[in-house]
């Protein structure tokens, strides 16, 4: 299995532009280098055709000595009609025929590459073919011009190459220096990240001034650490309340049952007994709620299927043993998709904070509002300061008004409550109200046929 590679990033990419400059580098010579061999070998053929026409001139003056002038040509040969050579540049003198190719009958000239030459043995040729009409018969002169190398020049070429080995050179120690600086920041933030731990979550990485993807990430760092230290310091206080709140049940367990074994005889059974299993109440609903919560924070899935909100808060309401009035308000047809034994105990949790803190009445409604089931629990008690809407949902908060769990609760139902809301991509929250508390849940409701959320029944 691979591993990735061992190399650093800025030597990783520093190779990288490196073998894309030398690829880049290597193509443009080659295409400099033909180009230029393009243009010189037809340059020093055109040399070798003007050499040729001036020789052409004298013959057709009848000026033309046996031997004539090298010019810019590797060599001539004049034949007349029976392919006798009648002139020749001072290195042809007395060599055979250099080529047998002629123009054709409506032309006058004819470029062809010649090899294996006697006069150029080993070597390749252009030769420049004209024909000069003579009254006698038409007449041919051969002008021969060496075919240059590949490369051109060697001083041309070493330029191009020395130019592309400039800028290799440039370009690697331009990306490595542009690299390392980028990645300056980069190493800060590993070097703080790594010096963070679970005691010293406050500390954040540096944020570099540039506007670029490392302060991007590096603001998404913090903001990470943000979370973290909130979650932690929100599970520390959720520890320590929790511990307190399951301490306080089993010391007053403790301070009865010591005091039975104290004083034996003097201890009326009945009560103490009942006193205990109260305490034990207490304590299984506090380890229920953990549980619970436990369970929602770890996402274990629920079983969703479509529900009538106004029938299953309808269901639940006949079950409950009432300890203060109801009135209800419950349009039918609202359906949502969810759980229903979470949204049950969502409507447990909601009625038992109102029974615990209503004065004389509470009111429940279910109906339909845009694209959204809701839900409303209120009570005529004392209320809740708006300032206090968002504490009542954390986790063993404890108000200094008349409504905290001391009158009853463990702290936790609210909290329950809209965790199973948001599962359900709900909100749970507190609305203004003429008195008490008001409640209210909002739900999508469950998609009809063509996706769209399905209106509700008229009223019963």
């Amino acid at each position: 299995m691979s591993t990735g590679s061992r190399w650093p990033v800025r030597l990783r990419l520093t190779l990288a532009a490196v073998a894309m400059t030398i690829a880049s580098g290597a193509a443009l010579i080659a295409i400099a280098t033909f180009s230029v061999y393009g243009l010189a070998g037809g340059y020093k053929t055109e040399e070798a055709a003007g050499a040729a026409l001036q020789t052409v001139h004298l013959a057709k003056r009848g000026q033309l000595p046996a031997v004539v002038p090298l010019g810019k040509t590797d060599g001539m040969q004049l034949l007349n009609a029976n392919g006798k050579v009648m002139a020749a540049t001072p290195n042809l003198v007395g060599t055979p025929r250099m080529a047998h190719f002629t123009p054709s009958s409506t032309s006058v000239r004819k470029d062809e590459e010649v090899c294996d030459i006697p006069q150029y043995p080993g070597r390749c040729m252009d030769v420049v073919a004209f024909r000069i009409y003579q009254d006698e018969g038409d007449w041919i002169l051969y002008a021969a011009a060496g075919q240059i190398p590949w490369y051109v020049h060697p001083e041309l070429f070493a330029l191009l190459v020395g130019a592309s080995l400039t800028i290799v050179a440039m370009t690697a120690a331009g990306t490595y220096r542009t690299v390392t600086g980028a990645l300056t920041p980069v190493r800060a933030i590993r070097r703080e990240l790594k010096e963070i731990t679970a005691t010293d979550i406050g500390r954040r990485v540096p944020v570099p001034a540039a506007r670029d993807e490392i302060k991007e990430l590096a603001e998404t760092i913090n903001q990470t650490l943000d979370r973290l230290e909130a979650s932690a310091e929100q599970q520390r206080r959720f520890t320590s309340d929790a511990s307190h709140d399951l301490r306080s049940p089993l010391t007053a367990m403790r301070a009865q049952l010591e005091e039975a074994l104290r004083y034996p005889d003097d201890i009326d059974w009945k009560p103490k007994t009942r006193a205990l299993l109260d305490s034990l109440d207490r304590l299984q609903a506090i380890v229920a709620d953990l549980l619970t919560l436990a369970r929602l924070d770890s996402g274990v899935p629920a079983r969703y299927e479509r529900i009538d909100l106004g029938t299953l808060v309808g269901e639940e309401l006949e079950g409950r043993e009432r300890r203060v009035p109801v009135d209800r308000d419950l349009k039918a047809g609202v359906a949502i998709t969810g759980d229903r034994l979470r949204l049950a105990r969502l409507l447990t949790n909601l009625m038992d904070n109102a029974e615990r803190h209503a004065a004389s009445r509470i009111w429940v409604r279910v109906a339909q509002e845009g694209e959204a089931a809701v839900l409303e629990v209120i009570d005529d008690g004392a209320g809740i300061a708006p300032e206090q809407w968002e504490l009542v949902f954390q986790r063993f908060t404890r108000l200094d008004a008349a409504r905290s769990r001391d009158t009853g609760g463990t702290g936790l139902g609210l909290p329950i409550a809209r965790e199973i809301a948001l599962a359900h991509g709900g909100v749970l929250g507190l609305e203004n109200s003429a008195r008490g508390a008001r409640f209210v849940l909002r739900i999508p409701l469950h998609p009809g046929p063509d996706g769209a959320p399905r209106p509700p029944a008229p009223s019963a």
